[in-house]
């Protein structure tokens, strides 16, 4: 199968995206593994805050309570492999020319990959076998792919896929692989080193929740979080709440208390203000902390 030159994508293109969340998660006793936490969030929703911008979400797996609305798919038979499942989601409502592919256990992806991921189907080719890619995936620290951390064109992956299942007689087990290898694709290095990082064992689990609290990185993290959380989208100023107060978070980081503050205030005036508004942003941002806390003391119990 040889894969067509298609057409440049604008940076500013409407895309879709495609989130796999329907894995047996073997290597974690077949636990919920969407539904697990990282500071205080499930995986799946740190997913779905990074393709924010999708103009339709689409999540094939069971449902489940998310953060942000979606459209929900499954496989059939469920279980049957990522193929039938991308081919589900493709099915379920994916309009736009670009569809973001992506795992539900990312931790550490964010709106800046997902639009280096998309930016890079604009740039144009050179040498002798140039071309517009079919896609560009991440590639981890040690050069692998990652197919589902990826920006693909529509059109290229309904193709390959309608040939895989003809030839096969059915797309059921067959490896992600097998449609990769008939793409024309661009490799982007992950680059934040993180990106890429997905969590299959519990091993995994504890690094990423480790890593989250790293010093030189916990405080944006945890406005990441709290932002998310209250459905708010603002840039934060910290130098200037800093000097203006600097309380400890129980269980965060000395700096948390007034900045979350002031996130609850702003997601308050957004909601219409008042005391009801006020209480309850604190109510999540709350719990929310308490979440956090929890998470480090079970870390630590552990050690």
């Amino acid at each position: 199968m040889t894969s067509q030159p298609g057409a440049a994508v604008p940076q500013d293109e409407p895309f879709d995206a495609v989130v796999l969340a329907g894995g047996a998660a073997r290597r974690l006793g077949g636990a919920d593994k969407p539904g697990l936490p990282v500071a205080g969030r499930a995986l799946i929703d740190r997913v779905l805050d990074a393709c924010a911008g999708a103009g339709t979400t689409i999540v094939v797996g069971p449902r489940r309570a998310t953060a942000r609305p979606v459209v929900w798919a499954r496989e059939e038979p469920p279980g049957g492999g990522p193929l039938p499942a991308l081919a589900a989601g493709l099915r379920a409502g994916v309009t736009a020319d670009v569809v973001v592919v992506l795992a539900a256990d990312l931790p550490f992806l964010s709106p800046a990959t997902v639009r280096a991921l998309l930016a890079a189907l604009t740039t144009p080719e050179s040498g002798p076998d140039h071309g517009d890619p079919d896609g560009v995936v991440l590639t981890d620290p040690d050069g692998r792919d990652q197919p589902l951390a990826a920006a693909y064109r529509t059109e290229s992956l309904r193709r390959e896929i309608a040939l895989l299942a003809s030839e096969h007689g059915g797309l059921s087990g067959l490896p992600l692989r097998l449609l990769t290898a008939e793409l024309r694709l661009r490799r982007l290095a992950d680059p934040t080193g993180r990106a890429s990082f997905d969590c299959d064992t519990w091993d995994d689990l504890s690094t990423a929740r480790a890593r989250i609290r790293e010093h030189g990185t916990v405080l944006d993290e945890w406005i990441a979080t709290v932002k998310a959380e209250l459905g708010i989208d603002l840039d934060v100023d910290t130098k200037v709440l800093l000097d203006l107060a600097r309380d400890a978070a129980h269980g965060v980081a000395r700096p948390a208390a007034p900045l979350t503050t002031f996130l609850v205030g702003y997601a308050a005036a957004a909601a219409g203000g008042g005391e009801q508004a006020v209480a309850e942003a604190a109510r999540r941002a709350a719990e929310l902390a308490e979440r956090w806390a929890k998470e480090a003391d079970a870390g630590e119990a552990e050690a």
